[in-house]
């Protein structure tokens, strides 16, 4: 294999660029993840923890390894052989990113931290130079906290004004609501295409058409679509996408900002440093166009060459194989665990993703995930960093269960059996 091309990923019949899977072989997948081999107290791990951040293949291990062992440098500005191959094979890993979104060229996918870097740079970057006082956000109550603390800090410094719009019971996204927030100062649209907390599916589309026929710009969260929604930033039409490595099956500390072209190349660097410069001198300093504005600094070089890797894996299964898998998993987990007494589900929106969070009665979330644990099956306890969404339903915490493409029916059983110790420990 030369260095930056396809990975092959051996799963039933079909290679990276091959969507023919004819069934989704779940067994033949779980054999990628050597972590899924080990016990916990004695117990075969059940990980129900993907949307925290998902486990990792042996395809994206061997691609990280590969790249330290063999051909590791730093990237862009080399010319011995080393370098170049890592350049190469680091660039392929933003060409994945941008193939993965069907962006329309690799120049407009910036690779930040994380999803929350990637807000954060929008905020400061666009934020602080084009809004002004009394300019309004649109946000949603089901937003993670990286989609809230960044906004408030800009209303902080310039005196936006925020604006929520509301869910029903249900945690569905209140469209007639939304439509209602827009006055000629609404300026700007940041919103998660699927809640992390509770798993809204929203109607992402519509939301860009509606914000755009306010000229406002739309910035979306694409955290939990990534590794379960088919994305195709060119239909969707949003204004930047973002999304964080260690959600699809990659390392984490990277992540990709999508943004329009000339929106990008208007907005001013977010950081200073090496890499993102045209010329420098002690009176100016003139800068590179996009990508390399906005990455200052020597990047997460292998870990991007690892989010290439993760992309390859998924694509090689096929989003549309994906998604019926994990459909299958929700549909059963979800008819499985309303059958336990005092389990109450959390988000019952009419679209769903692959995520169920819960409580039950006389036990605290903690202490669900401590018992749980205790049975081999990691679960998320807490505010899942949407204390606002809690908050909406007077909780202060939930059980979460979120599912990959590596779970099974089996172990939506064994989350239930360990359900039932904890309603028997309680009751």
């Amino acid at each position: 294999m030369s260095i930056g091309n396809a990975i092959e990923v051996e799963t039933g019949n079909i290679t990276a660029g091959d969507n023919s899977l004819q069934a989704f072989d779940v067994d033949r997948v779980r054999e990628d993840f050597p972590i899924l081999q080990r016990e916990i107290y004695g117990r075969p791990l059940v990980y129900l923890d993907s949307a925290a951040s998902a486990q990792k293949p042996r395809q994206v291990l061997d691609r990280m390894n590969e790249a330290y062992e063999t051909y590791y440098s730093n990237v862009h500005r080399g010319v011995h052989s080393l370098s170049q191959a890592c350049t190469e094979a680091f660039e392929s890993g933003r060409m994945a990113a941008a193939r993965f979104i069907n962006a329309e060229t690799p120049d407009q996918c910036i690779l930040t931290k994380g999803a929350t870097e990637a807000i954060n740079l929008v905020a400061q970057s666009y934020g602080r130079n084009f809004l002004k006082a009394g300019d309004e956000i649109i946000i949603s109550h089901m937003e993670h906290h990286s989609n809230i603390v960044p906004w408030q800090i800009l209303r902080d410094q310039i005196g936006i004004v925020i604006k929520v719009v509301p869910v029903d019971g249900d945690a569905n996204f209140l469209f007639d609501e939304y439509e209602k927030l827009f006055t000629p100062r609404t300026k700007l649209v940041a919103i998660t295409h699927i809640s992390n907390a509770v798993g809204t599916v929203n109607p992402i589309k519509n939301i860009i058409r509606v914000a755009h026929d306010h000229g406002a710009k739309v910035l979306v969260d694409g955290c939990q679509a990534a590794p379960h929604a088919h994305i195709d930033v060119q239909d969707l039409d949003p204004d930047f996408y973002c999304f964080s490595g260690h959600k699809v099956y990659g390392p984490s500390g990277i992540g990709v900002l999508y943004g329009k072209a000339d929106l990008l190349n208007s907005m001013p660097p977010y950081q200073g440093g090496g890499e993102m410069i045209d010329l420098v001198t002690f009176e100016k300093t003139t800068y590179k166009e996009i990508p390399h504005r906005f990455e200052a600094g020597t990047p997460a070089i292998v870990e991007t060459i690892g989010l290439g890797a993760a992309i390859e894996y998924i694509e090689a299964l096929g989003k549309e194989n994906i998604a019926a898998h994990e459909n299958g998993i929700l549909a059963y987990a979800t008819e499985r665990l309303s059958r336990i007494p005092g389990l109450t589900i959390i988000g019952r929106a009419k679209e769903k993703a692959s995520i169920l969070s819960f409580t039950m009665e006389e036990a605290h979330a903690h202490d669900i995930g401590t018992i749980l644990d205790r049975r081999g099956v990691a679960v998320r306890a807490g505010h899942h960093c949407a204390q606002p969404l809690m908050q909406r339903f007077n909780l202060p915490a939930t059980a979460r269960a979120s599912f990959g493409i590596y779970n099974t029916r089996a172990e939506v059983d064994a989350l239930a059996d360990a359900l039932d110790k904890v309603r028997e420990l309680f009751s």
